[in-house]
C-alpha cells in the first residue's frame, strides 16, 4: 500500500544498516531523482542544486574514496572503527546519492543582486536540503532506508576527479541506501510547545 505524504515522512528515519538491494530498478530510481529535482523549489528560481546517483562499482568506489581520504586523516589506532562503520552502515548499501550545489550560478546571483551576495549561499544549501528531504522521504516510501552522510570536504576534489564533475560543483552530502535489515532506536524528540508558535495579533 502507497504511503501517505505525512506517513512517509514519519516513517523516515536514520538507517544504518541497510542491505545491497534495491526496490526500484534503475530507471525507477533516475525517475525519483528527476522528479524531485524538477519540482522541489529554489530561491530566485535558482535551480543550484546537482544530484549524482551511484550504484554498483561505482557506489563502491566512492566509499574506497572515503576511507582511503579518511586512512590520511584519522589516528591508525581508531581507524579500524571508522573502517567498520563506513563497510557495515554506508558502502554495503544498494547504492549513494550526492547532493552537489552548483556554485557558479550562486556566484553570478551575487554579482546580479549585490543587496542579497550574503544570502545566496544560504539559500543554495536550504534547497539542497529540501532535495535531500524530499528524495529520502520518496526512498522510504519505495521501502528503502537511507542516511545522511557529510564527509566533505575532504573527498571533494577526488570525488569531482573521479566522474569528471565540474569543479564548481560543491560537494553537500552523500546518501547512502538500501533495503533496511533492521529498525532504527527511539526517537528523542522536544516539546512541541518549544518549537511551535501561533499568534493572531
Amino acid at each position: 500500500m502507497t504511503k501517505s505524504f505525512k506517513e512517509a515522512l514519519k516513517a523516515r528515519r536514520t538507517f544504518y544498516q541497510i542491505d545491497n538491494i534495491s526496490t526500484l530498478s534503475e530507471k525507477e530510481l533516475l525517475d525519483l531523482i528527476r522528479f524531485a529535482v524538477e519540482h522541489v523549489p529554489s530561491a530566485f528560481n535558482s535551480q543550484t542544486t546537482r544530484v549524482v546517483l551511484l550504484t554498483d562499482e561505482a557506489h563502491q568506489k566512492l566509499w574506497k574514496i572515503v576511507k582511503n581520504t579518511l586512512r590520511k586523516h584519522v589516528p591508525e589506532a581508531a581507524f579500524a572503527k571508522t573502517e567498520q562503520k563506513i563497510d557495515g552502515s554506508f558502502s554495503c548499501g544498494y547504492g549513494t546519492i550526492l547532493y552537489f550545489e552548483d556554485m557558479s550560478i550562486v556566484h553570478a546571483l551575487q554579482e546580479q543582486f549585490p543587496t542579497y551576495k550574503d544570502n545566496f549561499p544560504i539559500w543554495a544549501e536550504q534547497t539542497d536540503a529540501m532535495h535531500q528531504l524530499t528524495i529520502w522521504t520518496m526512498l522510504e516510501e519505495a521501502g528503502m532506508g537511507a542516511s545522511l552522510q557529510h564527509y566533505n570536504p575532504l573527498i571533494d576534489d577526488e570525488v569531482r576527479a573521479a566522474w569528471d564533475l565540474p569543479a564548481h560543483w560543491k560537494l553537500i552530502a552523500q546518501m547512502p541506501f538500501g533495503i533496511p535489515v533492521a529498525q532504527p532506536g527511539e526517537k528523542e524528540v522536544m516539546p512541541l510547545d518549544k518549537r511551535v508558535f501561533a499568534f493572531t495579533d
